[in-house]
């Protein structure tokens, strides 16, 4: 492999250019996609939005994660955001330090859009990354770009087989390569470029620098938050566009290693990035419809007198989503669900298909029960999303 072949031996770099007129119609879709998300958003209160905004944020915090191969107890992740979020749940899971420490920097970089990107705050969220610095059979430098003189390389396959994906620029290069970066990242930020084109710049040169011993996607990830929050000048966690890459996880690899072996001609990098943006919207988009389809269907439903069982299995029916309440509500279900007997959960069930809260579907043994939704056609997500 020729020492070229790396995008920071490229003639130009650190300079990344890309086609505008190919990124026009791209960069139509995602602000229409955006603009519609934003709108539903201020249609729901601020108790929905906020119960949204912790089904995006713990997909996120787990997607981030999962991407690098780590899996996350989403009890745990779903707990530490409520109480970020003020929201009051009946059992609060413990929460490892480790996912406290994840979440400290997704949320630093949404609440903190307007502060400065600097090495200070960013040696802060990878440490936050790894509170025990590694294990006792890997130890993991934090709190500092990497100083380590063997190559930063990405790579896949067995020992003695492996496929190097990329190789980063050399430890001793990585402080100025960071300056240029940072350097550019706060310059640009009062709109000298279109923000979503920033992000995608922003995320894809800090993936090429690659500064840390470990954690940079995660790092990476979390800037890219930071850009798509300072491009709406809010605080927000709404876009969901880690869910996105790790649902899309191999095409996200090969944009990124197909960029790292070019020339500093980023469109095919940006392209692939903004329809992952639209994607990321519009299953966001979703969710706010699905919140107003509950807000609706209780105020549909608002004289009739429900007892604590069936208000508990008709919540449970509205959390997992319309559609994702697996085979529908059963007797066996319900008795499960409510902590009650057969005899009282057919009597509560009959109530509630009485009063039109429920529709029956088959006969005898074979009978299922959904939520009765007039107008409201699900469709499936194209990702995960956690539900209770």
């Amino acid at each position: 492999m020729s020492k070229t072949s790396w995008i920071w031996n490229a003639p130009t770099w650190p300079e990344l250019t890309f086609q505008p007129e190919r990124l026009a119609q791209a960069l139509k879709s995602a602000r229409s996609e955006v603009g519609r998300l934003f709108g539903k958003a201020e249609a729901i209160g601020a108790t929905d939005l906020a119960d949204v905004e912790r089904e995006v944020w713990s997909g996120e915090a787990v997607s981030t994660a999962a991407i690098e191969g780590e899996t996350l107890n989403l009890a745990s992740v779903r707990s530490s955001i409520a109480r970020r979020l003020g929201i009051t749940v009946d059992v609060m899971a413990a929460v490892p330090r480790n996912v406290e420490g994840l979440l400290d920097v997704m949320e630093n970089a949404a609440a903190d859009w307007d502060a400065d990107l600097t090495k200070e705050r960013l040696c802060r969220w990878q440490a936050a990354l790894f509170p025990a610095e590694g294990t006792a059979l890997r130890h993991i430098e934090t709190g500092r770009f990497r100083t380590h003189e063997d190559p930063m390389q990405i790579v896949s396959g067995p020992m003695g087989k492996e496929h190097v994906h990329y190789v980063a620029p050399p430890s001793a290069a990585v402080p100025a390569e960071m300056h240029s970066f940072l350097k550019w990242f706060n310059g640009t930020r009062a709109g000298s470029e279109d923000g979503l084109v920033r992000a995608g710049i922003a995320h894809l040169w800090f993936e090429s620098i690659h500064p840390f011993e470990d954690g940079n996607g995660r790092v990476g990830r979390a800037i890219l938050d930071l850009a798509l929050a300072q491009d709406v000048r809010t605080a927000t966690r709404l876009h969901g566009v880690s869910s996105e890459l790790c649902r899309r996880q191999m095409q996200y690899y090969d944009a990124l290693n197909r960029a790292g072996r070019g020339t500093g001609d980023i469109t095919d990098w940006l392209e692939w990035f903004l329809d992952v943006y639209v994607d990321a919207c519009r299953a966001t988009s979703r969710l706010v419809d699905e919140s107003l389809m509950r807000a609706r269907y209780w105020s549909d439903h608002r004289e009739v007198a429900l007892n604590e069982r069936q208000r508990k299995v008709i919540n449970k029916m509205l959390e997992a989503g319309p559609g994702r309440f697996e085979g529908g509500l059963t007797l066996r279900k319900y008795v499960g669900i409510a902590d009650t007997s057969r005899a009282t959960a057919f009597r509560d069930i009959e109530d509630l298909v009485k009063n039109g809260l429920l529709l029956a579907e088959g006969t005898g043994r074979g009978t299922r029960y959904n939520l009765a939704l007039p107008g409201w056609e699900w469709k499936p997500f194209d990702r995960d999303v956690p539900v209770r």
